[in-house]
């Protein structure tokens, strides 16, 4: 367990009620014969890298420093610890975690901010998008989308998923965890396992308050991110001393909510002439004032989709044209507390069927919305154009997800 913990007199973190609280946390071992083989690689010395997305809690908002408190790195460490020879060096960390988005958006940035294009191939990746779906809007597709694309990566990665929570208690555990009873993968519920004691005293059991496992209403202090990486490192645990399961995970079976975008791609300015017919027209400039994330274990933040189109006060009023032939296209766009940025209208062959405001949540933020999704792939010609009134403003097409 984390040896950190130890000095905080108020909790009682090397107790036996913390022991229990942590295995509480196990909801599911899952089939390990994935997980099991990065282990034994990490053991022999052969190189693993174990990866992390979602949303705020995995960017490692609440803890102090952010990037070695959050609840990756402490895992990632843990695991290191646990299984990596002569030091570990050879067991390597991506995380990309980004606040306040959901795996609508995750899934279109998974190949770019996990896989970096290509250039990694993850032995294991934690999905923690428990408390952050609530805007899916396709209750659970988007997420079991992403899975899939994770599991059927050709280097066969072990998934496991985390279940975090908020301080009233919520998050969709429920809507998710059929997901991975599908595909037997391993999860782990913050939610079971600090909830309950939380409502008792001390002499019942009670390991940690909730002000001081939460930070705010969302996220974890230092202590709560120990809590959850402890949680993951109990699964490591259990997972090592079992035995092997023989036959891996079956993912060519019907899904248990959706698969509709398994093969999304990002479309942004960098590779967009290489996939459709696109005219800026008034979405010439680039907006470098964007969402920032620590990813890995930086201290410092990574612009978030710097490859854009930006409509500038200064700019035309000509529409941004995109021909693209898809199944399904994803706007992404960015959110804006500012004034300066106004509303656009978004059209599909000729039909008005957003008017987007980047102004409803009122901070700088990435965004995604379905524009469609169908069954068949078909050419569709996309317009956006600032709204009557608007047309001095600003607005910042991030990019695009689409599926081919």
């Amino acid at each position: 367990m984390t040896d950190s913990l130890s000095c905080n007199e108020a909790a009682a973190f090397e107790s036996v009620a913390y022991r229990e609280m942590i295995t509480r946390s196990l909801l599911n071992k899952g089939n390990n014969k994935r997980l099991k083989s990065a282990i034994e690689k990490a053991k022999r010395g052969e190189g693993v890298t174990v990866a992390y997305i979602g949303g705020s809690i995995t960017q490692g908002a609440g803890a102090d420093p952010l990037h070695t408190n959050c609840y990756a790195y402490r895992s990632y460490s843990i695991f290191k610890s646990m299984f990596g020879k002569d030091g570990g060096s050879s067991v390597q960390l991506v995380k990309a975690g980004l606040g306040g988005t959901p795996s609508e958006l995750g899934m279109i940035r998974y190949a770019r901010d996990v896989l970096r294009d290509g250039a990694v191939e993850p032995d294991i990746v934690i999905v923690e998008f428990a408390v952050n779906d609530a805007d899916d809007e396709t209750e659970g597709k988007c997420y079991e989308s992403l899975i899939l694309n994770i599991l059927t990566a050709r280097n066969a990665p072990a998934v496991i998923l985390l279940f975090s929570v908020f301080e009233s208690y919520w998050n969709l555990q429920e809507r998710l965890s059929p997901v991975g009873l599908r595909y037997g993968l391993p999860m782990v519920s913050i939610r079971d396992a600090v909830v309950e004691q939380f409502e008792k005293k001390k002499a019942e059991g009670n390991v940690i308050s909730k002000g001081q496992f939460f930070s705010d209403i969302y996220h974890p202090t230092n202590e709560g991110h120990a809590i959850m990486a402890d949680c993951l490192g109990w699964l490591f645990a259990e997972t090592d001393r079992s035995a092997t399961d023989l036959e891996d995970i079956d993912t060519d079976i019907q899904p248990a909510i959706g698969n509709d975008f398994v093969h999304v791609r990002l479309l942004d300015r960098a590779n967009g002439s290489l996939i459709a017919e696109i005219s800026e027209g008034g979405f010439q400039a680039a907006d470098t004032e964007l969402q920032l994330a620590e990813m890995d274990d930086h201290p410092y933040g990574t612009p978030q989709f710097p490859n854009n189109w930006m409509h500038t006060a200064e700019s035309s009023n000509d529409k941004f044209t995109m021909k693209i032939r898809s199944k399904s296209l994803l706007l992404v766009y960015k959110d804006s507390g500012s004034e300066d940025y106004g509303c656009v209208n978004v059209w599909v062959d000729g039909m008005l069927i957003k008017v987007i405001d980047p102004q409803a949540i009122k901070w700088t933020h990435c965004h995604a919305v379905i524009l469609y999704n169908e069954r068949q792939s078909h050419e569709h010609t996309v317009e956006i154009s600032m709204t009557a009134g608007h047309e001095h403003k600003k607005f910042t097409i991030l990019g695009f997800g689409f599926t081919p």
